[in-house]
């Protein structure tokens, strides 16, 4: 049962359903956990948030009372300090606690992320340029061959999946800022390369093995090439399409599905995304209104990660907004995405993903630019706005692991409210500067 209560009456055993107000203006990613920690209860009750729902079923009431686990049953993991816990709730770590100890089926090799020792994103941002600029060579022949009905080869293909696979394992985090910093990435092969990568860092996250997560990612890049055959002009569609429109747009699901079968060389788990990528986890999707698990897993993976790229990525009719944003949206269309995958998804990208803007306590804005893999709710930012004299200023580079108590991050923030001039400009100055001032 659900009950709204103020966020002076939340106390620790009490299981959060839902936080009240904008999603980028508290500090917690998530907004369904247990909370069993001191430290984030501090952080709610000094946020912005005036109320909550809890889950009396699952947790406490006000009071004491309520049927779900209390503190007292359930075990806690790790050394009780609550460092970190204030954005990564101890519910969560407890689920990933008991997927890592759980046996592996004996013919699944997962993916080891640790085979490669990871370069930073500065180092690494080379790299994934010069796999931008090779694939989307390939990639502007192969959807240009698409288009004019000629089958797709794997082998085509593979080269800029084994590209993509490559960067995330040297760094998970880096093709994935430079795709959201990059001011020209509206093209159909550029989303689709976006999508790829993001599906490789996911089956990644998820701990697909090695040849499912180059799947995941070939899924990703083809899911959208049955838009070459509509009848119509893709580069003018706006949302505001008339029903005749959209009916002609939605049926790019089935053509891509149907061309990829025809060329008899994609694996039908990655010819199905082409169908599924638009289906949603409550059956409001298209074509064919399925519903939860009926979604194929890569369907699933790729309707969040087709969803995010499509909201931080300019579009002919709207402009991009703030990743962070992006993820906070997301997490309001409720039952839209299987939410499982979603939290690995947000994992796998970073709580603050990198081209992020955020709010510092020094009243700063600051661009994410690295991840700290020892705690991703302190990255590494660049400081180049003022917010009390509304002005830019030189960059300052910061990595919040290090600054921990005397700067942290406020919430993630959204540059368009201060109508900063030029600010694509300006984030493209300020992330290009600090991968190679950190080289």
């Amino acid at each position: 049962m659900l009950k709204r209560i103020d966020v002076a009456e939340v106390q620790l055993g009490m299981y959060i359903h839902k936080l009240e107000g904008n999603w980028l203006k508290h500090p917690f990613w998530r907004t369904k956990f247990l909370l069993t920690d001191a430290q984030t209860l501090a952080d709610l009750r000094a946020s912005e948030v005036e109320g909550v729902l809890i889950d009396v079923e699952k947790g406490e009431d006000v009071g004491g009372g309520g049927s779900g686990p209390s503190l007292r049953r359930r075990p806690l993991i790790g050394n009780g300090s609550g460092a970190g816990n204030s954005i990564v709730d101890r519910a969560r770590m407890e689920r990933l606690h008991a997927a890592a100890h759980r046996p592996a089926p004996s013919n699944v090799v997962p993916f080891d992320a640790r085979s490669t020792a990871p370069l930073s994103v500065a180092r690494e941002i080379g790299h994934a340029k010069a796999v931008v600029a090779r694939a989307n060579r390939v990639l502007a022949g192969v959807f240009e061959q698409a288009r004019l009905g000629k089958a797709i080869s794997r082998g085509q293909v593979e080269p800029v999946i084994e590209d993509l696979f490559a960067s995330i394992q040297r760094n998970p985090h880096a093709f994935n800022g430079l795709m959201r910093i990059r001011r020209e990435n509206s093209s159909l092969y550029a989303h689709g390369l976006a999508v790829s990568a993001l599906m490789i860092a996911l089956g990644r996250q998820m701990g697909l093995d090695e040849q499912r997560v180059k799947d995941a990612g070939l899924a990703g890049l083809l899911m959208d090439v049955g838009m070459g055959h509509l009848p119509i002009d893709v580069s003018t569609i706006l949302d505001d399409l008339s029903d005749a429109e959209r009916e002609i747009v939605e049926t790019h699901t089935t053509l891509g599905y149907e061309f990829l079968n025809l060329g008899g060389e994609m694996p039908e788990e990655v010819a199905r995304v082409c169908l599924e990528h638009h289906e949603r986890y409550d059956g409001s999707g298209y074509p064919n209104q399925l519903v939860g698990e009926e979604i194929g897993l890569f369907g699933r993976m790729a309707a969040i990660c087709d969803v995010y790229d499509s909201m931080t990525s300019d579009r002919p009719h709207r402009p991009r907004i703030d990743p962070n944003a992006a993820l906070g949206l997301m997490r309001a269309m409720e039952g839209e995405f299987d939410e499982d995958i979603l939290d690995q998804f947000i994992e796998s990208v970073g709580v603050y993903p990198i081209g992020s803007v955020v709010r510092l306590t020094t009243g700063r804005l600051a661009l994410v630019v690295d991840q700290n893999v020892d705690d991703y709710t302190r990255p590494r930012v660049w400081a180049f706005y003022d917010v009390g004299s509304r002005r830019v200023i030189k960059p300052e580079d910061l990595d919040l692991r290090l600054c921990k108590g005397r700067v942290e991050i406020v919430c993630s923030d959204d540059a368009a409210a201060y109508a900063i001039e030029n600010f694509p400009e300006i984030r493209e100055m300020v992330f290009n500067s600090a991968c190679k001032a950190l080289q």
